[in-house]
């Protein structure tokens, strides 16, 4: 039996489809394989055995670039999460803070897609002071004063 191109389409249009009903995002780097397929089909008369191999191959790449190249984690937005590399980084106490209490510490640029942060230190500093951050602890900011 020879497949046509049009075979091909369906299955990728079919698989592509059942993806909506399997949220694994898998089935669509097959579906996108088997219209890769269509094409070469449409343009070369190719073998049962080549097609199927192409299929095969074209499926396999496209998944291995979703999940190794493009690596969908390492998209996420980081809003609202700090990071150890704003240790250094200097702003402005907009609420005071106290040992054991928290405030809240602005800073002239936007870090990591927000300006103002929550904060704890380990000694009393009061609103309107300059701070530096000195730790980082989960999503709070453990802030010193400027020297």
């Amino acid at each position: 039996m020879q497949f046509e191109w049009w075979h091909w389409a369906v299955a990728g249009i079919v698989l592509i489809l059942a993806e909506l009903a399997v949220p694994a995002f898998v089935l669509v780097w097959f579906g996108l394989g088997a219209l890769v397929v269509a094409l070469v089909v449409a343009l070369a008369a190719i073998g049962v055995t080549t097609q199927l191999a192409a299929w095969l191959v074209v499926s396999v790449l496209l998944v291995f670039l979703w999940f190794k190249v493009f690596r969908p984690e390492s998209h996420k937005t980081r809003v609202g999460m700090s990071e150890p590399a704003m240790i250094g980084e200097v702003g402005l106490l907009t609420q005071p803070v106290a040992p054991f209490g928290r405030g809240e510490v602005r800073f002239q640029k936007p870090l990591l897609g927000t300006d103002t942060w929550p904060c704890i230190a380990d000694e009393e500093i009061a609103a309107g002071t300059r701070v530096r951050v000195v730790a980082v602890e989960g999503s709070l900011l453990k802030v010193g004063r400027t020297s």
